[in-house]
């Protein structure tokens, strides 16, 4: 089988399976085996592929028909600056939280708390960017943990993890705390595409309740992990603005909240100022 032979056939099989993005999916999974990116593939001689590539490709393409994701098959996501392992275990970082880390590193801070942090990437690319700065991440899953040190090793960052169910045992103080925690309420599961439904860890996805579970306990627990003048940011989904940022408030903070790059509503940001003396 020839390298064109493989893109093709490739992408007809998961058009046939009702796979979005075929072609390029089928790419993706191709230069993974090939060790080289996906836009290589267009200047590479259209050379044979070994028995172990071909066999390896077409197992993967396999997966990708029963809509397993692409992050898990090749086993990485990039995001933001970097190149973050993925697995069954972990979130599949997305291009719309980088607004959240865009949002962060317009802020001063040295000290960052990331509570559920799945792979890592939010607080690696935090940390990676500041260099000096040190951060913390949480997460109630130790198979997720392992993924996350892995990483920061490899990227090399000063960071580390802990298991906790967010802030529980968690002492500050940070300047800043960030989360992309479960938001999708229990009732919206069966509506989400089984690439992600059936595929990511669902503790990472949803509360088991209304979505607002994490966002309850990081606006009433924060003030007390932060530093005079320390911030939060928590990701959403983009019809939860106005009760996030009802949540904050009501804490205490005052709150903004930040768009992603297609408008929506994305980030909610609660600045912490310290409370006045009587």
């Amino acid at each position: 089988m020839k390298l064109s032979d493989a893109q093709a056939q490739g992408a007809a099989l998961l058009r046939a399976a009702g796979i979005g993005g075929a072609s390029r999916d089928a790419d993706r999974i191709l230069a993974a085996v090939l060790e080289m990116e996906p836009g290589q593939l267009r200047i590479t001689d259209d050379r044979a592929l070994t028995a172990d590539q071909a066999a390896r490709f077409n197992h993967g393409i396999a997966a990708r028909a029963m809509h397993q994701p692409v992050a898990q098959i090749v086993g990485f996501r990039d995001f933001w600056a970097h190149r973050f392992t993925v697995t069954a275990d972990t979130l599949d970082p997305r291009p719309e939280t980088e607004a959240l880390v865009e949002a962060a590193l317009a802020r001063p801070w040295t000290r960052v708390l990331d509570l559920g942090t799945g792979t890592g990437a939010i607080l690696i690319s935090l940390l990676a960017a500041r260099p000096g700065s040190t951060g913390l991440g949480t997460d109630i899953s130790e198979a997720a943990l392992q993924v996350a040190r892995g990483n920061a090793r490899r990227i090399g960052v000063n960071a580390r993890f802990r298991q906790a169910d967010w802030l529980q045992g968690v002492e500050g103080p940070f300047d800043l705390i960030v989360s992309n925690p479960p938001y999708i309420a229990a009732i919206e599961m069966a509506l989400l595409d089984p690439d992600v439904r059936d595929w990511e860890p669902h503790g990472a996805l949803t509360d088991g309740a209304d979505g607002l579970t994490a966002y309850r306990v990081i606006a009433t627990g924060a003030r007390a992990r932060l530093a005079p003048g320390g911030a939060v940011l928590v990701e959403i989904g983009p019809t939860q603005g106005a009760a996030v940022a009802a949540l904050f408030a009501a804490a205490g903070s005052q709150v903004r909240i930040l768009p992603d790059l297609d408008g929506r509503d994305r980030v909610v940001l609660a600045d912490f100022a310290p409370i006045a003396a009587v």
